[in-house]
């Protein structure tokens, strides 16, 4: 198998290349919104999204492979068997990054109108944001997170 073009420039080691070999392009991470909103099925994510058919096989089948998205037999009345797609535990975990992308677009790329969508908690319904959170449970301002590379780094990553 032949390192990905990620992994030749920032090396296999760096989560970040690692998690753009599966979810670095537009219409992955739009399949993946489409599951948070309940869409399993191959039609339904081409008619909500308007992919391409090869492109949608081809990006189901890599996050199916990535264990992002599990694979799940139905068989309609009258219909020839046919699977449709569920988030897997992976998969879930990644409300954080379309939460944090959200917020990003909502502040530095915003809709004419305001937010189409905007992130509640199911107990009360109050707003959150994606931020990050130290050891104690404490919010930590952005601009005092620092991205440290640690012994395991390899030179130039």
């Amino acid at each position: 198998m032949t390192a990905s073009r990620s992994e030749q420039r920032s090396g296999s080691m760096c989560s970040i290349a690692r998690s753009l070999d599966v979810l670095g392009d537009r219409w992955t991470l739009l399949i993946i919104r489409e599951a948070f909103y309940g869409v399993t099925r191959f039609a339904d994510f081409r008619a909500v999204l308007g992919v391409a058919p090869d492109v949608l096989t081809e990006r189901l089948h890599r996050l199916v492979g990535a264990g992002v998205l599990e694979r799940r037999p139905y068989r309609e009345q009258g219909s020839r068997p046919r699977h449709d797609y569920h988030l897997t535990a992976a998969g879930r975990e990644l409300r954080v990054v379309l939460g944090a992308l959200q917020q990003w677009g909502d502040a530095y790329r915003p809709a004419p109108g305001g937010p189409p969508v905007v992130r509640r908690t199911d107990a009360n319904g109050s707003e959150v944001r994606v931020a990050f959170v130290d050891d104690a449970d404490r919010v930590v301002p952005v601009e005092d997170v620092r991205f440290v590379r640690t012994a395991d780094a390899p030179p130039g990553s």
